[in-house]
Order: structure tokens, then C-alpha cells, then sequence
């Protein structure tokens, strides 16, 4: 596999540092953000256009990749920005710029492209750990409608969205691959209860219950009962995301880690000049760099591989960076001592993004167990 990067792909990414570093301030980094300021930092993205990044050019997108994705994702890692750019843009939207009705496409995506819109998936608790089998909410068909009942504990990470890609059994057996449906609802669709609740890291979600909700068959995104393989394809991508992400975070974690001993003195010498700090901080940058070419192979898997291979790569990606990120939290901490502990220190913020990140799409277990089987 070639992990070079081209000259248009450095330039991407020397730009959204560029953009990261103004619109994320470093003493900022890791804080709530009211959701006026939210909205200001979407936009902000969309005017970059990312929002569009892997949307068609006729909707509005700039067409390009999963090697493009994954630097634009690892950047926002590092300044822990985005708000939900790889959940609304790079799983929800390039989904339905592949699988939605000209219909749906052209009322939603052209909006998200410009910073109007934010499409968000909900997503039951098993369906966050990767069992998309146990969506939580029953469709039947009434004539030319669906009624749709059940809960979604999860709106993936953001508590802002326009519209709600969810997972609906129309058919089959609970656990089953065969029979779920996915619906296009919009937020203020009768029948939709939003509670809103924090996550660890600051940002908002939502859990949404489902009661006697009516859709057309307008609202149905791809072919009704079969939407196991089409959503399983775009969590491959997600999952590639999320890991990008995950490594940006790590890498400005370590960053922040060799400046701090570089910087900070005891017995009238730096700590970067004991050996055993030295040993940890090199293997917090073995793991890093280990990860940083998984996440790359999984990146091009989910551009040309065939779905097992994607599939494997993506997993691997995945359950290898959550296990790094979790190490590289707890190294960063410990030899930033008790200062490590405190609000103050962005390390902190760093960790608890990167304990949700570890979560997204199943943690390191469940993609360990899903590779043994």
C-alpha cells in the first residue's frame, strides 16, 4: 500500500491546521460550547468546505476520498473540533449522497454541504457497539405509511441535527441482519420526544423516544428490509474516521507530554533528561506510530478492498487505537503529574474525548471478539 500523501493532499491538511488552530484555541480546547457558538463553529466548517468533502459535486460536495477524509478527521483529533463532523458528514451524508432518493438527496444535502443543515444517525445501545441487529424500534407498514415505536438511547454526537438517519425493523427476528430498514426522520417529525443529556467530553447528545411516529414511504433510504449491508459499509468508514481522529488526538496528547517535560524542572534538571520519563514518552510514540499506519491501511481498505478485507482492516484499526488512546491518556496524566488532574490542563480534555471516541462504533473488545469469530 502507498501512504503518500500528494501535493493537493498536504495542502488539505496544512489548511484545516490552519483553520483548527484559529477557530479551536488551545486554551479552549475540550470546553462546552453554547449552541450559538456551535452552530458559528459548523458553519465555519462548512465555509472550509468540509461539510462537503465527500459529497458529489452536483449536491454541492467537493468529491473527495477516504485518504482526504482521514486527514481533515486527524486534524480535528488534534484540536478537538469538528462536533460531530464524522458522524453528520462522513456517515450520515455521503450514506445518503449513496443510497437516498434524488428526493431526499437534493432537500438535504445541498444544505449540509453549506453549513444549513446536520444530519445525525440514532442509535440504540447495542447499535453503538457495532450489533446493528437490535435497532430498539419497530416499523410496521399501515397502507402507505410506517408507524414507527421504540427508543434510541444515542443521537451520535451532536444534539443540534436537522434530521435523524434510524434503523427500523420491518421483518425478521430480533438479532437478524435481514429485515431492518433505515428512515430518513426529520427532528420535528409528531411523534419524536428529544431529551438532550452531556457526554463526557462536553459535547451534547440526545436520546430520543419513538411513539406512534408516521412516515411515507418518502422517508425509506435505500431498499426496504435490506439496509444491514448498506449500513455496515458506512460504519466501516466511520469506523476509519473515528480511529483518524482518535490518532490526531494522541499525537497532540504526546505533543503536549515532551513539551511539558521538556519544560518543567526537578532537582535543577528538566524531566525529559530521566531515562525512565524518556522510556515511557518513546513508547507512547511506538504506539502512536504503530496506530497511525493501521489507521492509514483501514483508509485505503475502505477506498478499494473488498468488504471481508475492509472489514478486518476497519475492525483492527479500530480496536487497536482504542487500546493506544486509552494507554496514551493515562502515560500523558501520570507524567504530567498532579498538574494532570486538573480542569486547566488540556490533557484531561484530551482523555475524556478520547474514552468517547473509544466507545463510537465498539470498543476494543468488541472488534477483538468480531475478528476471533
Amino acid at each position: 500500500m502507498d501512504f503518500s500523501l500528494d501535493q493537493d493532499q498536504v495542502a488539505l491538511r496544512d489548511a484545516v491546521r490552519r483553520f483548527c488552530n484559529d477557530q479551536y484555541p488551545f486554551a479552549e480546547r475540550g470546553n462546552a460550547l453554547s449552541a450559538e457558538a456551535a452552530r458559528e463553529r459548523w458553519q465555519a466548517l462548512a465555509g472550509m468546505g468540509l461539510c462537503g468533502l465527500p459529497l458529489p459535486e452536483s449536491l454541492g460536495g467537493s468529491a473527495l476520498g477516504a485518504t482526504e477524509t482521514m486527514l481533515v478527521a486527524h486534524e480535528l483529533g488534534r484540536s478537538l473540533g469538528g462536533h460531530g463532523w464524522v458522524a453528520s458528514v462522513v456517515l450520515a451524508a455521503k450514506l445518503l449522497a449513496e443510497h437516498g432518493s434524488e428526493a431526499q438527496q437534493g432537500a438535504w444535502l445541498p444544505a449540509v454541504a453549506e453549513g444549513r443543515a446536520m444530519l445525525a444517525w440514532a442509535m440504540s445501545p447495542t447499535e453503538l457497539q457495532g450489533e446493528l441487529g437490535y435497532p430498539e424500534v419497530e416499523a410496521s407498514r399501515n397502507g402507505s405509511h410506517y408507524v414507527l415505536n421504540g427508543h434510541k438511547a444515542f443521537v451520535l454526537e451532536s444534539d443540534q441535527a436537522d434530521a435523524y438517519l434510524m434503523l427500523a425493523r420491518t421483518s425478521g427476528s430480533h438479532g437478524e441482519a435481514s429485515g431492518l430498514t433505515l428512515f430518513l426522520v426529520p427532528a420535528d417529525s409528531p411523534g419524536l420526544t428529544a431529551t438532550r443529556y452531556g457526554q463526557l467530553d462536553n459535547r451534547g447528545s440526545l436520546q430520543l423516544t419513538v411513539k406512534q411516529l408516521r412516515l411515507t414511504e418518502d422517508a425509506v433510504v435505500g431498499v426496504e428490509g435490506q439496509a444491514a449491508a448498506v449500513a455496515e459499509k458506512a460504519f466501516d468508514g466511520a469506523l476509519a474516521a473515528w480511529s483518524a481522529e482518535a490518532v490526531g488526538a494522541v499525537e497532540s496528547l504526546w505533543e503536549q507530554t515532551r513539551d511539558y517535560l521538556t519544560t518543567r524542572q526537578q532537582f535543577g534538571r528538566p524531566l525529559a533528561s530521566f531515562q525512565a520519563l524518556q522510556h515511557r514518552l518513546a513508547d507512547m510514540l511506538m504506539d502512536l506510530e504503530m496506530a497511525r499506519s493501521l489507521v492509514c491501511a483501514a483508509t485505503v481498505a475502505v477506498a478499494e478492498a473488498p468488504e471481508h478485507e475492509r472489514r478486518t482492516l476497519t475492525r483492527s484499526a479500530k480496536a487497536y487505537v482504542a487500546r493506544v488512546s486509552r494507554r496514551a491518556g493515562q502515560e500523558a496524566i501520570q507524567m504530567h503529574g498532579g498538574m494532570g488532574m486538573t480542569a486547566e490542563c488540556r490533557v484531561g480534555h484530551y482523555v475524556k474525548r478520547l474514552l468517547v471516541l473509544e466507545q463510537l462504533g465498539g470498543n476494543a473488545v468488541v472488534h477483538l471478539r468480531a475478528l476471533a469469530a
